[in-house]
């Protein structure tokens, strides 16, 4: 078991933000990539964050939309795709949208509209 499955989803958060953050791109567009992929509302999320939910029960309660799967490419050095641990592929899912954002893509893009 990894780590990051017991890491509370809100340590991790400030993190994805600064990196939105320091290319340009803001907190509500974190914050619409963290519901788009998760199926949470706003206010379910600022809850998890509150409450240091961990990511495995983050996930847990997740609605994962159903583009999740047209996700593809490497994060850390593995393809997303070929993640077996369902829990890790979601993790890695979110991953790899933040770092699409931070890298200036557009975000009808990143949320595979």
């Amino acid at each position: 078991m990894s780590r990051i499955f017991d890491t509370p989803f809100a340590a991790v958060y400030p993190l994805y933000v600064a990196k939105a953050e320091r290319k340009g791109r803001t907190q509500a567009e974190v914050d619409q990539i963290v519901t788009w992929l998760t199926g949470y509302d706003e206010a379910t999320v600022r809850q998890h964050l509150a409450d240091e939910t961990t990511f495995t029960d983050f996930f847990a309660g997740a609605r994962l939309n159903p583009q999740a799967s047209a996700i593809t490419g490497v994060v850390c050095g593995v393809r997303v795709e070929e993640v077996e641990d369902p829990l890790m592929q979601r993790i890695r899912y979110l991953d790899k949208l933040i770092d699409e954002l931070a890298k200036g893509k557009a975000m009808d893009k990143i949320l595979r509209s």
